[in-house]
């Protein structure tokens, strides 16, 4: 009775945590080129060695929570016409400098500071393959699949896409921005096109995000259940049959 006191205690825990995660990613279901976070659960029963779920396996529903890893599914992709605009088809982030360090993006809603420099909505300067940032002349510019710009037909820069390992390489870092993990080590990605004038979506999309959300819930719900008949046995036995001993 203990064992399973203890399972269903942690089991609430680890879905009230969750909750955070799934209300994150179903608030930013219209957030360009966010990634979903999906939570991994260990069973608790089983003891410290226990190994991590992988994503898309059946996990034990008394489990405390093992992590979080960013979805990486490529997310629907709509034309905007903007020049600046940016998504990337494939895998791969952009490279980023923030005043906490170089940080990983799929947001593609670039713009041209008033020195020239291409930066993100939020005043991050992007990146080049030399880790320096971009500076564009006046003019319209022309983003090739690869990520070169061009500015009345010269040269003017090229935007550097970096790819990593897997999900276990990257943690969320506010909303949009992803740094790595330990010592993960991006590198150039491969077999990406960038796409001028368009941005990637959200991954998450609000139906799923709906149904997750939900389902989450019920299992805490389950769980509170659960606390509850331990708790009533508990209490019956420390009022009825032990006084009888």
């Amino acid at each position: 009775m203990e064992s399973g006191y203890y399972a269903a205690l942690t089991g609430l825990l680890a879905r009230s945590q969750a909750l955070d995660s799934v209300a994150s990613n179903l608030a930013n279901a219209g957030t360009a080129g966010f990634r979903a976070q999906q939570d991994y659960f260990r069973d608790v029963l089983a003891g410290p060695r226990a190994n991590d779920s992988q994503l898309d396996q059946t996990v034990d529903n008394y489990g405390v929570l093992g992590g979080t890893l960013l979805d990486l599914a490529q997310g629907p992709i709509q034309a905007t016409g903007n020049p600046l605009d940016l998504a990337i088809q494939g895998g791969g982030f952009f490279e980023v400098q923030t005043p906490n360090g170089v940080r990983y993006t799929r947001d593609g809603r670039l713009v041209r500071s008033t020195k020239g420099v291409l930066i993100t909505g939020d005043g991050d300067p992007v990146l080049n393959a030399k880790g320096k940032p971009i500076v564009l002349p006046t003019g319209r510019p022309v983003i090739g699949e690869d990520g070169t710009i061009s500015v009345d037909g010269a040269i003017a820069g090229k935007i550097a896409v970096f790819q990593f390992a897997g999900a276990r390489d990257l943690e969320a870092e506010g909303v949009g921005l992803y740094r790595p993990v330990g010592k993960a080590k991006p590198a150039p990605a491969t077999g990406f096109t960038l796409r001028q004038g368009a941005l990637e979506g959200s991954n998450q999309d609000v139906i799923h995000g709906t149904m997750d959300l939900i389902f989450v819930q019920r299992q805490a719900q389950m769980m509170e259940k659960a606390l509850s008949i331990f708790y009533n046995d508990f209490n019956k036995t420390a009022t009825q049959d032990l006084p009888k001993v």
